[in-house]
């Protein structure tokens, strides 16, 4: 019975530490992607262009459904996680056209 509880603890051990690798993964990863909206916000700004791009955001969670399908994630999950993300973008290129 022990050898089976000190398993399962090394391997709740090797999931946690996957998970903090992969968490550092998303955050530096959005850290990117911010720094990117960021300058497309600035540029909007410099040539009067409106923060949301309804079109395109349609586009990029249809195309994030698909890819949340294949990576067998609930697409609901994923398109509510994106649209999270556009909402802020937009609040950000807002806040450079004032």
């Amino acid at each position: 019975m022990t050898d089976a509880v000190t398993r399962a603890a090394e391997l709740l051990k090797e999931h946690r530490e996957s998970i903090d690798r992969l968490d550092a993964i998303l955050v530096y990863t959005l850290g990117e992607r911010f720094k990117h909206t960021q300058a497309v916000g600035e540029l909007k700004a410099q040539h009067d262009l409106p923060p949301s791009d309804p079109d395109r955001e349609a586009k990029q969670i249809a195309r994030l459904e698909d890819l949340a399908s294949r990576a067998h994630l609930d697409p609901d999950f994923a398109k509510a996680f994106l649209n999270f993300i556009i909402q802020e973008v937009i609040r950000h290129h807002k806040k450079h056209q004032e």
